[in-house]
């Protein structure tokens, strides 16, 4: 097992560490970002209405559960999280990823039913096939579509990621907010 330190200034965001630790035995990884200065625990909000929007720049650490609330979608940290620098089209791709497997797979497994000659209620699997697409057209849409507005939030009980956008609005979270959020794995740089 290694470990790689990167430290980096990203614009508008100030001094960052990059910590990655890797097995090259078993292949794990996981990868951070360290604010140089403390942060307090945090939750950013933009409400993406445009298409400049789609290209401002996002960190989004291990700790940071991410949600687009109008469409009841949202990720929490797990076990595995890992930490990143995208933009906003960056995370609402992550979003569209997981979505389409989804379909897919939905799918997959109504072929497999029919084919294995077992009853399928197509009415309530077309609903659900519907219900999808339309979310994944939502996020697709998103600051394309002067109908689509969502708001991209990323709350983080360490105060580690952030949204830059003009736009975008800080606050910080509520002691009832930070309890219920999960926090992600433990830095393997702390933990041995």
């Amino acid at each position: 097992m290694f470990m790689i330190a990167h430290i980096d200034e990203i614009p508008y965001f100030g001094e960052h560490t990059q910590v990655t630790v890797m097995c090259h035995d078993c292949g794990w990884k996981q990868t951070d970002f360290i604010p140089a200065e403390g942060k307090k625990a945090g939750c950013w909000k933009l409400a993406i209405s445009n298409e400049k929007q789609l290209r401002s720049r996002v960190v989004r650490s291990s700790s940071c559960t991410v949600r687009i609330p109008e469409l009841d979608l949202q990720v929490n940290p797990g076990s595995s999280s890992t930490g990143y620098v995208s933009n906003v089209e960056g995370v609402l791709n992550r979003f569209l990823e997981v979505m389409n497997t989804v379909l897919r797979g939905l799918q997959s497994d109504i072929e497999q039913q029919l084919v294995e000659g077992n009853e399928v209620d197509l009415t309530q699997t077309s609903k659900e096939i519907n219900q999808l697409e339309l979310l994944i057209d939502n996020v697709k849409n998103a600051g394309l579509d002067n109908s689509v507005t969502i708001t991209l939030e990323f709350l983080d009980p360490h105060g580690h990621s952030m949204i830059l956008d003009e736009s975008a609005v800080e606050r910080e979270l509520t002691e009832e907010e930070i309890a219920t959020l999960p926090t992600g794995p433990d830095p393997a740089v702390f933990s041995a």
